[in-house]
C-alpha cells in the first residue's frame, strides 16, 4: 500500500486563512493544506468522504464515531491484497472500529482532537508495532509545528508533510512504535502550571497505563479538594487503571506497562505524616530518609516507563512556618535526585514546557 499525502492540515489548512492566532502566524510560509490522501493512486480520502470505492477491487467502509451516530468517525480502506488503512472523517473524529476488526497497516488519526484514542486503538491491537501511524488534520489547535513534532515523538507517530509518500514497507516507519523501557520522566511545575495535563498528554498513546494517585481521598467537609480530585479523574481515559497508594517503591518494583505518578509532593507530605517528620526531630528525619531513599532506589531500578509529576516548590515566597520550610527543602532535594536519575526532566510554566537537559 502506497499513500500520497496531498494535504496534512486542518479542515481550513494551517495556517488558517485570515486567522491571526499565534499558532497560524508561527507557520510563516510553511503551509499545510486540508488533509487529503490518495491510496495507491486509486482512492482519494478526505473531509468530504472517500472517492474511488470499488475501483480496482478497493473496498471502502464507514467506521462509527465515539461521539454518536450523526456521522462516520473514519473511513476504512481495504486494498485488493488485504492491506488496511484507517483515515478520520474530519477534525475531532474519534473512530470506533467494530469488535473483531483486524489490525491496520496504516492509520491516520486526529490526535489534536483526542490523543487518547491512540492508546485505546493500541490496547485493542488495532494499531501495532507494524502499523505506520500518522497525524491528520494538523492545525492551530497546537501552539506550533515544533510542539506537534515534540508530541509525535512521545506518542511514537509520524508527522507527514504535504506531498510525502507513505508506504507499508518502510521499516524505519514501523520502528518508531518501539518504546524503550525503562524510561523515566520527571515533570515539574508550580500550582496550576499545567504539569499534570502535560504528564497525561505524554502517556495518551500508551495502551497500558496505571495512574498512581498519592493524594488523600477527599473528605466530605472539603469540597474544594474533592473538586480537584474529580477534575483529575474526569480528564483521564476511562480504560486507565487507578491505584491510590503511597507505596511508590512497591509500585515501581512491580510495574508493567506505563505509570503516571501524581504526584511526588503529595507522596512526600504523606510520608512526613507517617514518619512523624514534621517537627524536625532527628528520629523523624531518619525515618523519612529511609522512605525517600527507598523511593529513589526503586526509581533507579524500575523496569517501567514512568512519568512522575512533582511541585517545583522553591520559586515562591519563603514559607512562614518551620514545617513549611522543612517540606520545601525536603521536596527540593528529592526533586534533584529524581531528576538526576531520569532520562528526561521538564519544567512546565504557564502551560509551556521547558526541557531540562542532563545535569
Amino acid at each position: 500500500m502506497r499513500v500520497l499525502v496531498e494535504g496534512s492540515g486542518g479542515a481550513a489548512g494551517w495556517p488558517q486563512p485570515g486567522c491571526r492566532c499565534a499558532s497560524c502566524l508561527r507557520m510563516g510560509g510553511k503551509a499545510r493544506v486540508r488533509s487529503t490522501i490518495i491510496v495507491d493512486g486509486v482512492v482519494r480520502v478526505g473531509v468530504g468522504g472517500a472517492g474511488g470505492a470499488g475501483s480496482g477491487g478497493y473496498l471502502v467502509r464507514a467506521v462509527a464515531d465515539a461521539g454518536g451516530p450523526d456521522g462516520p468517525g473514519a473511513w476504512e480502506v481495504t486494498a485488493p491484497d488485504g492491506g488496511r488503512l484507517l483515515y478520520p472523517a474530519g477534525p475531532g473524529a474519534v473512530p470506533v472500529p467494530e469488535e473483531g476488526a483486524a489490525a491496520y497497516d496504516i492509520a491516520f488519526l486526529d490526535l489534536l482532537g483526542e490523543p487518547a484514542q491512540l492508546g485505546l486503538l493500541r490496547a485493542r491491537g488495532l494499531i501495532t508495532s507494524g502499523t505506520v501511524t500518522l497525524v491528520a488534520f494538523a492545525d492551530h489547535r497546537v501552539s506550533s509545528a515544533d510542539e506537534l513534532r515534540r508530541r509525535c515523538g512521545f506518542w511514537r507517530v509520524m508527522l507527514a508533510g504535504d506531498g510525502d509518500a507513505v508506504t507499508t514497507d518502510r521499516s524505519a516507519e514501523k520502528r518508531i512504535d518501539a518504546r524503550r523501557a525503562p524510561w523515566r520522566v520527571l515533570v515539574l511545575g508550580g500550582a496550576r502550571s499545567g504539569k499534570s495535563e502535560q504528564a497525561e498528554l505524554r502517556l495518551a498513546g500508551e495502551p497500558d497505563v496505571t495512574y498512581v494517585a498519592t493524594g488523600q481521598i477527599p473528605e466530605a467537609g472539603d469540597p474544594e479538594w474533592a473538586a480537584r480530585v474529580a477534575a483529575h479523574r474526569a480528564r483521564r481515559p476511562a480504560w486507565w487503571r487507578t491505584a491510590e497508594t503511597t507505596d511508590l517503591a512497591g509500585v515501581l518494583a512491580d510495574a508493567s506497562g506505563a505509570l503516571l505518578i501524581d504526584g511526588i509532593g503529595t507522596w512526600l507530605a504523606a510520608a512526613m505524616d507517617e514518619c512523624g517528620a514534621w517537627d524536625g526531630s532527628a528520629e523523624g528525619a531518619a525515618r523519612l530518609a529511609g522512605r525517600t531513599g527507598g523511593l529513589v532506589a526503586a526509581w533507579r531500578q524500575t523496569r517501567a516507563h514512568v512519568v512522575a509529576v512533582s511541585d517545583e516548590a522553591g520559586l515562591g515566597v519563603v514559607p512562614a512556618t518551620p514545617a513549611g520550610r522543612l517540606f520545601r527543602d525536603e521536596l527540593g532535594r528529592l526533586n534533584q535526585v529524581l531528576a538526576a536519575e531520569s532520562e528526561e526532566a521538564e519544567l512546565v510554566v504557564a502551560g509551556r514546557v521547558v526541557p531540562l537537559g542532563p545535569g
